[in-house]
């Protein structure tokens, strides 16, 4: 999984093949099938790595009783933490997506799980929805290299999306659905 992910990362995803990734890995491409079948099923597994790697990193940062506001925090915390190992890696999920957009459910199921629509009627809920929307905004832009920001900025952007959950005040100020 490393090989085929260094892979992406240098090269794109063009450069995921089996052949490459199995004379990166040092093994057979046969070997390699075993494990995965297809690159369509390599593919799938990368997703889930990367999905599973976010999912661990959130949950480092939250408690286990944590609220739902809890949550969305840790998801911007760990959307701020950007470097540049993760810039390629999203670069090259993005690549990965758009020449199989097969593989973009998954991506899709991930985001309904934390961006449920029929939970987003309260003014707390659409609140999160909003720095959840935020981060994923600033983290993108920043990851496919849209903008530059040193880090001071870049924490203080990450600082306001984290106020968005503690001030009392603006939930009375967000009009209802």
């Amino acid at each position: 999984m490393e090989c085929a992910e260094r892979l992406v990362r240098e090269g794109g995803a063009t450069a995921l093949t089996l052949d490459a990734v199995s004379k990166e890995a040092g093994i057979t491409k046969g070997g390699l099938q075993y494990c995965f079948g297809s690159k369509d099923d390599l593919i799938a597994a990368l997703i889930d790595r990367w999905i599973s790697a976010f999912d661990a990193e959130v949950l480092r940062h939250v408690p286990p009783d944590a609220s739902a506001v809890d949550r969305a925090r840790a998801y911007v915390q760990v959307c701020s933490q950007i470097d540049d190992a993760t810039r390629a890696r999203m670069v090259g999920i993005l690549i990965t997506l758009l020449q199989s957009p097969g593989h973009l459910q998954k991506v899709r199921d991930w985001y309904s799980g934390w961006l449920k629509s029929d939970v987003c009627q309260s003014s707390e809920a659409r609140k999160i929805r909003a720095m959840i929307f935020a981060a994923e905004g600033a983290f993108c832009l920043r990851s496919f290299g849209f903008i530059d920001m040193q880090e001071a900025e870049w924490n203080a952007v990450y600082a306001d999306i984290q106020r968005l959950t503690l001030s009392g005040e603006a939930d009375n100020k967000l009009p209802e659905a």
